[in-house]
């Protein structure tokens, strides 16, 4: 059984979709690190950063970063399809995209958030909110330009889709991605509607 530390409408609802999708046993436990003292220690204790997603594996091993847990579950079942083999011509380009995603847009996320945690005056938070912002767009925009149909790497569905449904709903919001970016629109728009991941939503994002 697999133990996912998650938080509702966070980075959290990325493994907890790869699990559903790879068809494991898991159990979530939620936990508010912005309310709860003890949940906050408990999560510092498993990740020092105090970040979800943290995946407990059936071994006690700890797992944390969302694209090591999506390898791991890629080879856990790779029936599941969340990653293209090695040898598939697509295999590169997800490796490419999947770490694009977390190192290049995710950190947006991370400084543009709670720009309190790095800058400090009113001027500066704001500045740093609105570059941030911008800067995403801008590569979301990239991620547009390659993106093939029905998903990212055409007929194959892979973890990058999930990636793109979860933070389709982030902002700059689904309103613009529908404008600027409706090839990725389209693919969170369909992987929404799977009635597979109808619970994993509903308790994410309602």
């Amino acid at each position: 059984m697999y133990t996912l530390y998650a938080t509702p409408g966070t980075g959290s609802a990325l493994s907890e979709i790869m699990l559903a999708i790879a068809g494991v046993p898991y159990a979530v436990k939620s936990v508010d690190v912005w309310e709860s003292p003890t949940d906050r220690e408990l999560l510092q204790r498993l990740n020092p950063l105090t970040q979800v997603p943290v995946l407990v594996l059936p071994d006690g091993t700890v797992m944390t970063e969302s694209a090591a847990i999506t390898l791991h579950l890629a080879d856990v079942a790779p029936e599941a399809g969340l990653a293209p083999p090695p040898g598939h011509p697509g295999r590169a380009v997800f490796l490419r995209r999947l770490v694009f995603i977390v190192a290049a847009l995710y950190p947006t996320w991370t400084f543009g958030d709670d720009p309190g945690r790095w800058v400090s005056g009113d001027a500066a938070k704001a500045e740093l909110r609105a570059s941030t912002d911008e800067h995403r767009k801008m590569l979301w925009r990239q991620m547009e330009a390659v993106t093939g149909t029905p998903w990212f790497l055409g007929e194959t569905r892979s973890a990058i889709d999930v990636y793109i449904a979860v933070m389709n709903s982030w902002r700059p919001r689904a309103e613009w991605f529908s404008a600027e970016c409706p090839k990725l629109a389209a693919i969170a728009g369909t992987l929404r509607a799977d009635p597979a991941l109808a619970k994993v939503w509903e308790r994410n994002q309602g």
